[in-house]
């Protein structure tokens, strides 16, 4: 599995990546490369998404994991369970979304101040100056064009990941930084 970036040392968090070129996106190193990220973020508990570079490729492209819609977007469909006559509240899994040659379209001129972290800013926590609404436009894992919407910790997510692809990290411009040791 690859291993996650860690901001010092590592040039290319801090460089601007290259656009995937929309015929390459159904080849076999593109696809791979978007296994590679979804099971680097898969190992980490804690992560919700997960740029290129940040596992070595400089690449226009980013996850989202389908975790952060388990608790408050998914609606639980309730089945019976044959021969019980119990309900049981089963999730729906939603899978990690793709966003190749992701460009942000518009945000919201409502901002605020709140928390981020980083997987390749270890244990680093600050405050970032965020948009409370962001839409976005960029290609799927199959080709396909697409724009999304997003209100909370996706808007908040489109920007982080995006600033990645630029070679910005939050650290540059979060405020009030602190460390915290992984909870054990």
């Amino acid at each position: 599995m690859k291993e996650i970036l860690q901001e010092k040392g590592n040039a290319v968090l801090h460089t601007p990546t290259n656009e995937i070129p929309v015929e390459d996106i159904k080849s076999p190193k593109i696809q791979k490369i978007i296994k590679e990220m979804s099971q680097a973020l898969l190992s980490q508990d804690d992560g919700v998404a997960l740029a290129g570079p940040q596992i070595g490729y400089p690449l226009s492209i980013f996850i989202v994991s389908g975790k952060i819609f388990d608790r408050d977007f998914i609606e639980s469909k309730e089945e019976r369970v044959e021969g019980e006559g119990n309900i049981k509240k089963a999730k729906q899994k939603v899978p990690d979304m793709v966003y190749i040659n992701p460009r942000i379209l518009k945000l919201s001129k409502d901002k605020e101040w709140i928390p981020e972290g980083c997987l390749s800013a270890r244990w680093l926590y600050g405050r970032t100056h965020r948009s409370k609404k962001a839409t976005i436009t960029a290609y799927d894992e199959n080709g396909k064009k697409f724009v999304r919407g997003a209100s909370g910790l996706l808007a908040q997510i489109f920007q982080h990941e995006t600033d990645h692809l630029k070679g910005v990290m939050f650290t540059d411009h979060a405020k009030d930084i602190i460390e915290e040791g992984p909870v054990l």
